[in-house]
Protein backbone atom coordinates (compact mmCIF):
# COMPACT_ATOMS: atom_id res chain seq x y z
CA UNK A 1 0.00 0.00 0.00
CA UNK A 2 1.26 3.84 -0.73
CA UNK A 3 1.10 6.81 1.50
CA UNK A 4 -0.58 9.62 1.34
CA UNK A 5 2.46 12.25 1.08
CA UNK A 6 2.27 15.13 4.03
CA UNK A 7 -0.04 16.60 5.31
CA UNK A 8 -2.07 20.01 4.19
CA UNK A 9 -1.03 22.84 5.74
CA UNK A 10 -3.13 25.88 7.07
CA UNK A 11 -1.74 27.50 4.49
CA UNK A 12 -4.21 30.27 2.59
CA UNK A 13 -2.96 28.44 -0.71
CA UNK A 14 -3.46 24.81 0.74
CA UNK A 15 -6.20 23.89 3.32
CA UNK A 16 -7.32 20.62 4.81
CA UNK A 17 -10.59 20.06 7.17
CA UNK A 18 -10.35 20.93 11.04
CA UNK A 19 -8.29 19.09 12.60
CA UNK A 20 -5.89 18.12 9.59
CA UNK A 21 -6.86 14.85 9.57
CA UNK A 22 -7.98 13.52 6.58
CA UNK A 23 -9.53 9.72 5.24
CA UNK A 24 -9.95 8.33 2.04
CA UNK A 25 -12.00 5.34 1.89
CA UNK A 26 -10.09 2.36 -0.68
CA UNK A 27 -12.38 -0.24 -0.11
CA UNK A 28 -12.07 -3.63 1.75
CA UNK A 29 -9.12 -5.43 2.33
CA UNK A 30 -9.72 -8.67 0.31
CA UNK A 31 -8.89 -12.22 2.28
CA UNK A 32 -6.30 -13.26 -0.21
CA UNK A 33 -4.12 -10.16 1.38
CA UNK A 34 -1.45 -11.51 3.59
CA UNK A 35 -2.33 -8.43 5.51
CA UNK A 36 -6.10 -9.42 6.03
CA UNK A 37 -4.53 -12.83 7.66
CA UNK A 38 -2.59 -10.89 10.36
CA UNK A 39 -5.40 -8.89 11.70
CA UNK A 40 -7.45 -11.75 11.40
CA UNK A 41 -5.58 -14.36 13.58
CA UNK A 42 -2.89 -12.07 15.24
CA UNK A 43 -4.58 -8.65 15.88
CA UNK A 44 -8.13 -9.28 16.00
CA UNK A 45 -8.25 -11.25 18.88
CA UNK A 46 -6.90 -8.98 21.21
CA UNK A 47 -9.63 -6.61 20.83
CA UNK A 48 -12.14 -9.01 22.16
CA UNK A 49 -12.65 -12.03 20.36
CA UNK A 50 -12.20 -13.89 17.14
CA UNK A 51 -14.40 -13.68 13.57
CA UNK A 52 -14.57 -16.38 11.19
CA UNK A 53 -14.71 -14.22 8.48
CA UNK A 54 -14.24 -10.70 9.63
CA UNK A 55 -14.53 -7.60 6.94
CA UNK A 56 -11.88 -5.02 7.14
CA UNK A 57 -13.17 -1.42 5.69
CA UNK A 58 -9.59 0.55 4.20
CA UNK A 59 -9.03 4.24 5.02
CA UNK A 60 -5.94 6.14 3.93
CA UNK A 61 -5.06 8.42 6.57
CA UNK A 62 -2.07 11.92 5.70
CA UNK A 63 0.86 11.75 7.21
CA UNK A 64 4.41 11.64 6.17
CA UNK A 65 4.54 7.58 6.46
CA UNK A 66 2.05 5.27 4.83
CA UNK A 67 -0.73 5.51 7.39
CA UNK A 68 -3.92 3.42 7.25
CA UNK A 69 -7.12 2.89 9.67
CA UNK A 70 -8.77 -0.37 9.26
CA UNK A 71 -12.14 -0.71 10.64
CA UNK A 72 -13.98 -4.09 10.93
CA UNK A 73 -17.65 -3.80 9.35
CA UNK A 74 -19.43 -5.77 12.31
CA UNK A 75 -18.08 -4.64 15.40
CA UNK A 76 -16.40 -1.51 14.37
CA UNK A 77 -13.10 -2.50 15.86
CA UNK A 78 -10.39 0.44 14.75
CA UNK A 79 -6.81 0.06 14.48
CA UNK A 80 -3.86 2.05 13.01
CA UNK A 81 -1.42 0.46 10.13
CA UNK A 82 2.07 2.21 9.46
CA UNK A 83 4.16 0.85 7.28
CA UNK A 84 7.49 2.07 7.36
CA UNK A 85 8.37 0.66 4.04
CA UNK A 86 6.78 2.72 1.25
CA UNK A 87 7.14 5.35 -1.15
CA UNK A 88 8.69 7.50 1.68
CA UNK A 89 11.48 4.79 2.68
CA UNK A 90 12.45 3.02 0.13
CA UNK A 91 15.73 1.70 2.30
CA UNK A 92 14.17 -1.88 4.62
CA UNK A 93 17.48 -1.15 6.57
CA UNK A 94 16.01 2.18 7.92
CA UNK A 95 12.91 1.42 7.59
CA UNK A 96 13.38 -1.93 9.96
CA UNK A 97 15.05 0.21 12.48
CA UNK A 98 12.32 2.68 12.83
CA UNK A 99 9.65 0.39 13.13
CA UNK A 100 11.42 -1.15 15.93
CA UNK A 101 12.14 1.94 17.43
CA UNK A 102 8.53 3.17 17.40
CA UNK A 103 6.84 -0.15 19.29
CA UNK A 104 10.03 0.05 21.61
CA UNK A 105 9.17 3.97 22.80
CA UNK A 106 5.26 3.13 22.60
CA UNK A 107 6.13 -0.10 25.22
CA UNK A 108 8.48 1.72 27.06
CA UNK A 109 6.66 5.26 27.86
CA UNK A 110 3.51 2.52 28.25
CA UNK A 111 5.78 0.80 31.30
CA UNK A 112 6.21 4.76 32.98
CA UNK A 113 2.10 4.12 33.76
CA UNK A 114 0.68 6.27 30.51
CA UNK A 115 -2.26 2.93 30.47
CA UNK A 116 -5.39 5.25 31.63
CA UNK A 117 -6.89 8.35 32.46
CA UNK A 118 -5.59 11.11 32.23
CA UNK A 119 -2.72 10.21 30.53
CA UNK A 120 -2.70 7.64 28.38
CA UNK A 121 -0.21 6.08 25.14
CA UNK A 122 -1.63 4.13 22.75
CA UNK A 123 -0.74 0.56 22.94
CA UNK A 124 1.19 -1.34 19.98
CA UNK A 125 -0.69 -4.48 19.04
CA UNK A 126 2.35 -5.72 16.42
CA UNK A 127 4.72 -5.27 14.25
CA UNK A 128 5.55 -7.54 11.16
CA UNK A 129 8.76 -6.91 8.85
CA UNK A 130 7.33 -9.19 5.97
CA UNK A 131 4.69 -6.67 5.92
CA UNK A 132 6.95 -3.88 4.62
CA UNK A 133 7.75 -2.84 8.19
CA UNK A 134 4.53 -2.96 9.82
CA UNK A 135 3.10 -1.17 13.05
CA UNK A 136 0.35 -2.07 14.25
CA UNK A 137 -1.65 0.38 16.99
CA UNK A 138 -4.97 0.48 18.76
CA UNK A 139 -6.99 3.68 17.63
CA UNK A 140 -7.82 5.99 20.12
CA UNK A 141 -10.78 8.24 19.96
CA UNK A 142 -10.61 11.98 20.86
CA UNK A 143 -10.02 15.38 19.25
CA UNK A 144 -6.43 16.57 17.73
CA UNK A 145 -5.01 19.22 19.18
CA UNK A 146 -4.65 20.88 15.92
CA UNK A 147 -8.61 20.83 15.44
CA UNK A 148 -8.68 22.47 19.04
CA UNK A 149 -6.81 25.12 18.23
CA UNK A 150 -8.18 26.06 15.18
CA UNK A 151 -11.75 25.62 16.52
CA UNK A 152 -11.08 28.06 19.45
CA UNK A 153 -9.67 30.48 17.40
CA UNK A 154 -12.71 30.41 14.66
CA UNK A 155 -15.17 30.44 17.79
CA UNK A 156 -12.67 33.07 19.86
CA UNK A 157 -13.57 30.26 22.63
CA UNK A 158 -10.02 31.15 24.76
CA UNK A 159 -11.12 28.48 27.51
CA UNK A 160 -11.23 25.52 25.62
CA UNK A 161 -8.01 25.94 24.36
CA UNK A 162 -6.42 27.31 27.88
CA UNK A 163 -8.11 24.02 29.21
CA UNK A 164 -6.61 22.05 26.68
CA UNK A 165 -3.03 23.10 27.16
CA UNK A 166 -3.24 22.80 31.08
CA UNK A 167 -4.08 19.13 30.33
CA UNK A 168 -1.23 18.81 27.44
CA UNK A 169 1.17 20.81 30.19
CA UNK A 170 0.44 17.97 33.25
CA UNK A 171 0.58 15.47 30.07
CA UNK A 172 4.36 17.02 29.27
CA UNK A 173 5.73 17.35 32.49
CA UNK A 174 4.95 14.16 33.81
CA UNK A 175 6.26 12.34 31.09
CA UNK A 176 8.96 14.52 31.72
CA UNK A 177 9.73 14.21 35.17
CA UNK A 178 9.24 10.43 34.82
CA UNK A 179 11.60 9.70 33.00
CA UNK A 180 14.31 12.35 34.31
CA UNK A 181 17.95 10.94 34.58
CA UNK A 182 20.63 12.80 36.71
CA UNK A 183 23.00 13.20 33.29
CA UNK A 184 23.08 16.55 32.48
CA UNK A 185 21.53 17.25 29.30
CA UNK A 186 23.68 17.64 26.06
CA UNK A 187 23.24 20.60 24.13
CA UNK A 188 25.47 19.53 21.19
CA UNK A 189 22.79 17.07 19.91
CA UNK A 190 20.32 20.07 19.15
CA UNK A 191 22.69 22.18 17.47
CA UNK A 192 23.50 19.35 15.44
CA UNK A 193 19.68 19.19 14.71
CA UNK A 194 19.74 22.68 14.38
CA UNK A 195 22.46 22.57 11.52
CA UNK A 196 20.45 19.67 9.49
CA UNK A 197 17.27 22.60 9.71
CA UNK A 198 19.59 25.19 8.41
CA UNK A 199 20.85 23.06 5.47
CA UNK A 200 16.85 21.79 4.15
CA UNK A 201 16.23 25.66 4.35
CA UNK A 202 19.36 26.87 2.15
CA UNK A 203 18.72 23.70 0.10
CA UNK A 204 14.99 24.72 -1.17
CA UNK A 205 16.02 28.32 -1.37
CA UNK A 206 14.12 29.53 2.06
CA UNK A 207 16.69 31.47 3.21
CA UNK A 208 19.82 33.48 1.76
CA UNK A 209 23.17 32.99 2.22
CA UNK A 210 23.31 36.04 4.63
CA UNK A 211 20.93 34.45 6.70
CA UNK A 212 22.67 31.12 7.23
CA UNK A 213 25.23 32.44 8.81
CA UNK A 214 23.11 34.65 10.82
CA UNK A 215 21.73 31.49 11.59
CA UNK A 216 24.77 29.60 12.72
CA UNK A 217 25.57 32.29 14.59
CA UNK A 218 22.93 32.54 16.89
CA UNK A 219 23.24 28.83 17.25
CA UNK A 220 26.78 29.12 18.75
CA UNK A 221 25.83 32.08 20.84
CA UNK A 222 23.04 29.79 22.67
CA UNK A 223 25.65 27.08 22.67
CA UNK A 224 27.96 29.40 24.93
CA UNK A 225 25.01 29.69 27.54
CA UNK A 226 25.47 27.54 30.52
CA UNK A 227 21.63 27.92 31.00
CA UNK A 228 21.17 25.29 27.87
CA UNK A 229 23.71 22.77 29.24
CA UNK A 230 22.17 23.04 33.21
CA UNK A 231 18.91 20.88 33.80
CA UNK A 232 19.12 16.91 33.64
CA UNK A 233 18.17 14.80 31.00
CA UNK A 234 14.53 13.80 29.99
CA UNK A 235 13.17 11.82 27.59
CA UNK A 236 11.51 14.01 25.60
CA UNK A 237 8.42 13.34 23.27
CA UNK A 238 10.55 14.82 20.45
CA UNK A 239 7.33 15.28 18.24
CA UNK A 240 5.29 17.35 20.19
CA UNK A 241 3.33 18.63 17.65
CA UNK A 242 -0.32 19.60 17.34
CA UNK A 243 -0.86 16.52 15.45
CA UNK A 244 0.40 13.85 17.84
CA UNK A 245 -2.07 14.48 20.66
CA UNK A 246 -5.68 13.70 21.06
CA UNK A 247 -8.31 15.02 23.64
CA UNK A 248 -10.82 13.92 25.63
CA UNK A 249 -13.02 14.84 28.59
CA UNK A 250 -11.04 16.68 31.47
CA UNK A 251 -7.20 16.54 31.41
CA UNK A 252 -7.24 13.21 29.42
CA UNK A 253 -4.33 13.32 27.07
CA UNK A 254 -3.27 10.77 24.66
CA UNK A 255 -0.57 10.35 21.91
CA UNK A 256 0.43 7.53 19.82
CA UNK A 257 3.18 8.91 17.63
CA UNK A 258 6.55 8.09 19.84
CA UNK A 259 9.03 7.45 16.75
CA UNK A 260 10.96 10.64 17.79
CA UNK A 261 11.46 10.30 21.61
CA UNK A 262 14.99 10.79 22.80
CA UNK A 263 17.15 11.84 25.88
CA UNK A 264 16.82 15.58 25.71
CA UNK A 265 15.71 19.00 27.68
CA UNK A 266 12.58 19.04 28.88
CA UNK A 267 12.18 22.69 27.08
CA UNK A 268 12.74 20.77 23.92
CA UNK A 269 9.14 19.77 23.75
CA UNK A 270 7.62 22.82 25.32
CA UNK A 271 9.37 24.93 23.23
CA UNK A 272 8.00 23.22 20.25
CA UNK A 273 4.17 23.61 21.59
CA UNK A 274 5.38 27.06 22.30
CA UNK A 275 6.48 27.12 18.26
CA UNK A 276 3.31 25.80 16.91
CA UNK A 277 1.61 27.77 18.66
CA UNK A 278 2.82 30.62 17.17
CA UNK A 279 3.10 29.61 14.06
CA UNK A 280 -0.84 28.54 13.78
CA UNK A 281 -2.57 32.30 15.54
CA UNK A 282 0.35 33.53 12.63
CA UNK A 283 -1.52 31.49 9.69
CA UNK A 284 -4.90 32.14 10.85
CA UNK A 285 -4.89 35.71 12.26
CA UNK A 286 -2.10 37.24 11.44
CA UNK A 287 -1.20 38.19 14.52
CA UNK A 288 1.78 36.28 16.30
CA UNK A 289 1.56 38.38 19.38
CA UNK A 290 -2.13 36.58 19.81
CA UNK A 291 -0.65 33.46 20.62
CA UNK A 292 1.45 35.15 23.71
CA UNK A 293 -1.31 35.06 26.37
CA UNK A 294 -1.66 31.19 25.22
CA UNK A 295 1.81 30.28 25.38
CA UNK A 296 2.34 31.52 28.60
CA UNK A 297 -0.75 29.72 30.42
CA UNK A 298 1.29 26.82 28.77
CA UNK A 299 4.41 27.28 30.53
CA UNK A 300 2.88 28.43 33.51
CA UNK A 301 0.67 25.52 34.02
CA UNK A 302 3.84 23.34 32.89
CA UNK A 303 5.96 24.83 35.80
CA UNK A 304 2.73 24.28 38.48
CA UNK A 305 4.54 20.60 38.86
CA UNK A 306 7.70 21.80 40.49
CA UNK A 307 7.90 22.35 44.32
CA UNK A 308 8.87 26.17 43.24
CA UNK A 309 6.52 27.09 40.53
CA UNK A 310 8.08 30.54 39.82
CA UNK A 311 11.25 29.62 40.05
CA UNK A 312 10.80 26.87 37.32
CA UNK A 313 9.11 29.34 35.16
CA UNK A 314 12.00 31.45 34.67
CA UNK A 315 14.37 28.84 34.57
CA UNK A 316 12.28 27.34 31.66
CA UNK A 317 11.16 30.94 29.74
CA UNK A 318 14.96 31.47 29.77
CA UNK A 319 15.42 28.47 27.46
CA UNK A 320 12.11 28.12 25.50
CA UNK A 321 13.24 31.05 22.95
CA UNK A 322 16.11 29.04 21.65
CA UNK A 323 13.34 26.03 20.96
CA UNK A 324 10.45 28.39 19.80
CA UNK A 325 12.98 29.20 17.07
CA UNK A 326 14.16 26.00 16.03
CA UNK A 327 10.43 24.74 15.80
CA UNK A 328 9.72 27.37 13.36
CA UNK A 329 12.47 26.69 11.30
CA UNK A 330 11.80 23.10 11.24
CA UNK A 331 7.76 24.28 10.23
CA UNK A 332 9.64 26.14 7.44
CA UNK A 333 10.81 23.90 5.79
CA UNK A 334 7.70 22.10 4.55
CA UNK A 335 6.76 22.30 1.38
CA UNK A 336 3.21 22.40 1.32
CA UNK A 337 3.41 26.42 3.08
CA UNK A 338 3.25 28.77 0.32
CA UNK A 339 7.12 30.58 0.34
CA UNK A 340 5.64 33.63 1.81
CA UNK A 341 4.74 32.11 5.12
CA UNK A 342 7.38 29.84 5.43
CA UNK A 343 9.89 33.22 5.58
CA UNK A 344 7.50 35.14 7.97
CA UNK A 345 8.50 31.72 9.78
CA UNK A 346 12.05 32.13 9.31
CA UNK A 347 11.63 35.67 10.46
CA UNK A 348 9.85 35.08 13.43
CA UNK A 349 12.55 32.22 14.31
CA UNK A 350 15.58 34.57 13.96
CA UNK A 351 13.69 37.33 16.69
CA UNK A 352 13.73 34.31 18.82
CA UNK A 353 16.85 33.11 18.65
CA UNK A 354 18.12 36.75 18.88
CA UNK A 355 17.34 36.31 22.81
CA UNK A 356 20.27 34.79 23.34
CA UNK A 357 20.94 37.26 26.32
CA UNK A 358 17.58 36.48 28.29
Amino acid sequence: MKGDGPAQGLCRCLRCPPGGVMRKYLGHLPERDPLYQYLKYEIQPQLGGFREHPEYRVFQLNGSNAVYLYEERHDNRKVIGKFFLSEHEHDRGIAARRLEREYDNLAMMRSFGFTGWPHYIARPLGRNSWLNELLVVEYCEGELLSSIISRAIGTRDDGLLFAKLTALAYFLVTFHNRTATGYRVDFNETCSYTESLIRRLIDTGTITPERMSELYWLRDRWREQPKMWEDCQVFAHGDATPENFLFGDGLSVISFDLERVRRADRVYDAGRIAGELMHFFLLETGNKYAAEPFIGHFLWEYSCHFPDRKRAFDSITRRVPFYMGITLLRIARNDWLCMEHRRKLVHEAVQCLRRWTV
